[in-house]
């Protein structure tokens, strides 16, 4: 399935001042708050590929410096890919991104992700050596199962809860990682408030639990480690038989 992909570039001179300007404000309003709130790893490995306030990123050089890191590379598509096409992807360590960015009018809600949430959110984790291992076996696992729509369920369930609203214990503290709290301004201070619950990370309860992509959320499970995030695919693939 991954064959049948079509081949996009990322056209950089195709950026034009309103996209660069909708890059700058995200990108600062965003690292003003996440600079408390953003995990040790994903600050460290943030600055490592080298995100800049007022440069837009270079897809060829971010793939650079994560296939020297982890082998990952990022794959560019026109918007979100079914299951048929990101697990595959994801299997071979190629993580689906757009590369457009979103209006000055949206930069609050988005229906679909852009390049904020799949650069900014997603690509400096895929660095992370021990994320990355978790995120590679977690694309075997989909793509192993991927004629199964239940398993497919339980292992988006996973995917939400740890991939894109992941929170993560840090020296007491409970801090974001998941890609869609760290390119979101809104969800990235609701998801710390006393709104909502904070559970200890329990893959049985997560692959149990639904979620509505539509709204924020009012329940996020708190990872003690990444290590007990890649240690978690034992029992995940021990729940799918």
């Amino acid at each position: 399935m991954i064959n049948k992909l079509p081949y996009l570039l990322q056209n950089y001179e195709a950026y034009t001042s309103a996209d660069r300007e909708v890059w700058i404000t995200l990108y600062n309003r965003q690292m003003k708050h996440l600079n408390d709130v953003a995990c040790r790893e994903y600050l460290e490995a943030q600055k490592h590929i080298g995100f800049e306030a007022d440069v837009i990123p270079r897809f060829d050089e971010l793939n650079d410096v994560l296939t020297r890191e982890t082998g990952f590379s990022l794959r560019v598509v026109p918007n979100i890919m079914p299951n048929e096409i990101f697990f595959p992807c994801l299997a071979q360590k190629k993580f689906t991104a757009t590369c457009w960015l979103r209006k000055m009018s949206e930069l609050d809600y988005l229906s679909e992700p852009d390049m904020f949430h799949d650069v900014f959110g997603h690509a400096p984790l895929l660095s992370h050596p021990v994320f990355a291992d978790f995120f590679h076996r977690f694309g075997l696992l989909g793509l192993k199962h991927i004629d199964n729509a239940a398993v497919i369920e339980k292992l988006s369930r996973v995917y939400w809860f740890t991939v894109e609203f992941g929170l993560i214990e840090e020296n007491g503290q409970t801090k974001i990682f998941g890609a869609g709290l760290i390119s979101s301004f809104g969800e990235s201070h609701h998801c710390l408030s006393d709104r909502v619950v904070h559970k200890p990370f329990d893959i049985h309860e997560i692959m149990s639990t639904d979620f509505n992509n539509s709204v924020m959320q009012d329940l996020y499970f708190v990872l003690p480690s990444f290590d007990a995030l890649l240690n978690s695919l034992d029992s995940i693939e021990a729940e799918l038989n």
